[in-house]
Formats: C-alpha cells, sequence, structure tokens
C-alpha cells in the first residue's frame, strides 16, 4: 500500500529522514496560480469571473516563494546521494525554480519539456506545454539515454485539476529509479505518481492537504487500474 497522510508539505518531509528517499517527482501548486482565480479563467482551481464569489480553497492552497525555497531544501534533504528530483512548473515559475536550485548543490540543473499535444487557455501564444526541472544530486546515471528532453504526452483533459498522465510519470520514475525504490511526491493530488510508482513496483510515500485529492485518490484506488494497492 502506498503511505498517503492529510498534512501540509512542510509538516511530512520534516517526518522523513535525512537521505532515505531514492526518488522525488512533484508539482507543487504554485502561487501563480492566484492571478487566473482572480480573473475568474480557472474555475477548476477555485477561481470565479465574480470575485465575490471565489472560493480559493475549493481544491486547494498554494505555496508562496518562501515555501518554494522550503521545498528545495527539503527535497535536497531527504534524498539519497545520488538520485534525482523532478519538479513541475510553468513558464512564471520557472525562473524561481531554476534561480533556487543554483543556490544549491545540485549536479546537474535542466529544464525538460512537456508537450501536452493539446492546447491550452492563453491571451497571446495558446499554452500547449510544461517545464519539467530536473535535478541531480551527485552522479546518477539515467536508466535510457534514449530519451529526448521534450517529452510528449497527451494531457488529461477532465479529471483531478492540474492532473498529469501517469504515461509521463512513468517515463520519469522509469527513468530515475529501480524496482523496489521509494518514489516521494508531497504534493500527491490526482496520484499519478503513486500510480506510475506501482506500475513500475516502485514504493510509494506521499502527502496532500487537500481532503479532495484524498477523496479522489481512494476513488481511483477502487479501479481496475489501481487494484495491486
Amino acid at each position: 500500500m502506498p503511505e498517503l497522510k492529510l498534512e501540509g508539505f512542510e509538516t511530512f518531509l520534516k517526518g522523513i529522514k535525512d537521505e532515505s528517499i531514492d526518488l522525488v517527482i512533484t508539482d507543487p501548486p504554485y502561487w501563480t496560480l492566484n492571478k487566473w482565480r482572480e480573473i475568474g479563467t480557472t474555475t477548476r482551481l477555485g477561481g470565479h469571473r465574480n470575485a465575490a464569489e471565489r472560493d480559493e480553497e475549493k481544491w486547494f492552497t498554494t505555496i508562496d516563494e518562501q515555501e518554494l525555497w522550503t521545498l528545495l531544501n527539503e527535497i535536497w534533504r531527504i534524498l539519497k546521494p545520488n538520485t534525482h528530483a523532478y519538479v513541475f512548473c510553468d513558464h512564471e515559475t520557472l525562473r524561481y525554480v531554476l534561480s533556487y536550485a543554483d543556490d544549491m548543490d545540485w549536479r546537474r540543473v535542466k529544464p525538460l519539456v512537456w508537450d501536452k499535444v493539446n492546447q491550452g487557455m492563453g491571451y497571446t501564444y495558446r499554452c500547449r506545454y510544461e517545464f519539467i526541472v530536473f535535478m541531480e544530486k551527485g552522479n546518477r546515471q539515467l536508466n535510457s539515454l534514449s530519451i529526448p528532453d521534450i517529452l510528449t504526452v497527451k494531457k488529461i483533459i477532465k479529471g483531478y485539476p492540474t492532473e498529469k498522465p501517469v504515461e509521463l510519470m512513468q517515463i520519469l520514475v522509469g527513468q530515475s529509479s529501480v524496482e523496489g525504490e521509494i518514489v516521494c511526491d508531497p504534493f500527491f493530488g490526482s496520484g499519478s505518481v503513486a500510480v506510475a510508482a506501482r506500475n513500475l513496483k516502485r514504493r510509494f510515500v506521499g502527502c496532500d492537504v487537500s481532503p479532495k485529492a484524498h477523496e479522489y485518490f481512494s476513488q481511483r484506488a477502487e479501479n481496475t487500474e489501481m487494484s495491486l494497492f
């Protein structure tokens, strides 16, 4: 069974021993989401066109710049030597992740591009991609050197807000871990990382502060896709 906790990422990560995790993959809810909530373009994330009706905690709260710094430092602390981390972000938060990572001791930091295939919202060029920042602690070779830095996997149209495809997560899990190792996601959301870990015979630990995330994952676990949990 995966270890899932209903608590904030700081409490959860501080409860994990130093250098005890083999891989971290996570998609934090950045503060920039609040801008789209304000103008009403992300109703699935709790925003409404009428600001008086907005419910920003419909799905989840966001983290700020200081919490992002805390997150990256905690990820470094819990990772074993010679391991990897992947942090999802958009074009607005990429500069923060890269800047913070540069101030740390990661051996290699490289933004990957997730091509979602389908276009999303946008007021200039329509959004079709996200970044995934790959970070290497120590020296660990990827399991396959044939994978490009543009990962083309169709996005999830309906489902949990910001839900990521299991196929995409399986690429990352498969590249940076082996069977039996521990994969961690401190913002597990829809549980896609947990499913990918299970599919590839890895162990999983994670948390999410939102009860709705736990409810969604519990319903997902009842499907045949999750029957082995």
